[in-house]
């Protein structure tokens, strides 16, 4: 299943070797940049982890991660990480991070149920951070101060590009990114759906920070899905962009402050899940063993889209399509990888 969007009279600025020389301009600025801005330090991940861990990313309960056995290791299968959210919870305390720092890493998924168009792929490329914090920094000053610093490293990777490719506006992006709460977004448009609210306020804004994502509004709707033990869904929120070349309220960032174990119990009784209680991941979180966190992931191919002006994000990452959608884009004119 796939949907594709193609903007009247779209061309790709770039060939595809030009867009491989550029692609590499934008990540290795940004990831630099991102690094200063938050206090990080780069450190590999794993491309897989143990089924019974409980490490992996549930997303929203229902997406199938892709499972392998191994020769030689007979404690169970293996999962390919649909992200490394919990995971670098963990590498924190192992690998000593005191609080105010923090780490980042390349993190590549499959995400096999996802259905692909313009935005979307069943291969996720990120940059993964995480940040060791103070139970008493667990606060909406602290998730509003690392939005703003990821969004500083936007504006200087905007200012950075624009200088070697005219198409990118120095001044796109506006001096400061607007904060706005799923509840708000509600009352604001009421008869809007939860992305017709975000294209919206993207549209009128330009970039938004969308808070509090996970819980019941007061329709008793959700605004969008996220796991329960990850996210305190009351301290969290997405960096959502507008995005010219789509008309779409374009999300380059989910992040927020992780679950201490209050929250946690509490999202996994709203999800009906408790039984995640059980895992390791989860005991050593309820037993006090890992430190309090504020972390997300920043889409590296959305990065990549947004600052090159990109129809679909198969232009700037090699992935697999389904054969109508490729020959589809061929006509079009649109390069996929």
């Amino acid at each position: 299943m796939y949907k594709l969007y193609v903007p009247d009279g779209y061309k790709s600025l770039l060939n595809k070797r030009q867009t491989q020389l550029a692609i590499k301009k934008v990540k290795d600025f940004f990831e630099r940049d991102l690094a200063i801005q938050l206090n990080l330090t780069r450190v590999s991940a794993p491309l897989f982890v143990d089924s019974n861990s409980g490490l992996n990313d549930t997303l929203n309960g229902v997406e199938r991660p892709v499972r392998f056995d191994i020769k030689g290791i007979e404690t169970g299968d293996v999962e390919i990480v649909q992200s490394l959210a919990k995971w670098k919870r963990l590498a924190l305390k192992q690998y000593g991070f005191e609080a105010g720092e923090g780490l980042y890493t390349d993190m590549n998924a499959i995400r096999r149920d996802e259905d692909t168009d313009n935005i979307h792929s069943v291969f996720v490329d990120q940059w993964d951070w995480e940040k060791h914090i103070d139970k008493a920094d667990r606060t909406e000053e602290t998730l509003k101060d690392a939005v703003k610093a990821i969004y500083r490293a936007l504006k200087h990777t905007e200012r950075y590009i624009s200088d070697d490719y005219a198409f990118v506006e120095r001044h796109f992006l506006p001096d400061k990114i607007t904060f706005v709460t799923t509840q708000e977004l509600e009352d604001m448009y009421p008869d809007l759906t939860p992305k017709e609210r975000e294209n919206r306020i993207a549209r009128e804004k330009k970039a938004v920070f969308i808070m509090k994502i996970g819980g019941a509004l007061n329709s008793g709707k959700i605004h969008d899905g996220r796991a329960p033990d990850y996210d305190d869904w009351e301290l969290n929120g997405d960096i959502v962009v507008y995005y010219p070349v789509l008309d779409i309220a374009f999300e380059l960032s989910s992040m927020g402050i992780r679950v201490d174990e209050e929250a946690l119990t509490r999202q996994l009784e709203i999800r009906g899940c408790p039984e995640r209680k059980e895992l390791p991941f989860h005991k050593s979180l309820l037993n006090g063993e890992l430190p309090y966190s504020i972390g997300g992931g920043i889409g590296q191919s959305r990065i990549c889209m947004f600052f090159l002006r990109k129809a679909h994000i198969g232009e700037v990452q090699a992935s697999v399509w389904p054969q109508e959608m490729l020959e589809e884009c061929k006509d079009y004119g649109i390069e996929i990888l």
